[in-house]
């Protein structure tokens, strides 16, 4: 039987928050990697490392093990202590406000329906090389639309 372990190292970046954004990921598969990046002209630094994760799990083909890394703390709360409360709640905060960002949300959420994901945060720029990658991809997509 064949291993599906996945590494995800996912990050965002944004010049001005908002202003334009890029997202990157960083993929590892036994001895193979992957690395995707896209750019969005206005956006948030939130929305992008939401972004990130959306895309990197929506590239893997079939069901995986993923250990996924991301430097934010917004996302990982997200994920792991407000979400569940967010849907029982019919994607309301606590203060019964409409979810920030859910068109995002939902789009994880629906992505974690086919994946088991281990959710692991890691210091932004502290030499973790895939955190280091994701963050050169994400910062390659916005120089690269911003030159042309």
């Amino acid at each position: 039987m064949t291993s599906n372990k996945v590494t995800l190292y996912s990050d965002g970046a944004c010049r001005g928050n908002p202003g334009p954004g890029g997202w990157g990921v960083y993929l590892q598969y036994a001895d193979s990697t992957k690395k995707l990046y896209g750019f969005e002209p206005q956006t948030t630094n939130n929305r992008m490392e939401m972004t990130a994760v959306i895309e990197g799990l929506k590239v893997l083909k079939r069901s995986c093990e993923i250990e996924l890394n991301t430097d934010s703390k917004y996302v990982l709360q997200g994920i792991t202590e407000w979400m569940p409360g967010w849907k029982k709640n019919g994607w309301k905060t606590a203060a019964r406000k409409p979810v920030k960002n859910v068109d995002l949300w939902q789009q994880i959420d629906q992505q974690l329906l086919r994946h088991s994901v281990n959710w692991k945060w890691v210091k932004g720029h502290s030499g973790v090389h895939g955190n280091e990658m994701a963050d050169q991809l994400a910062n390659q997509a916005i120089d690269e639309n911003l030159a042309s």
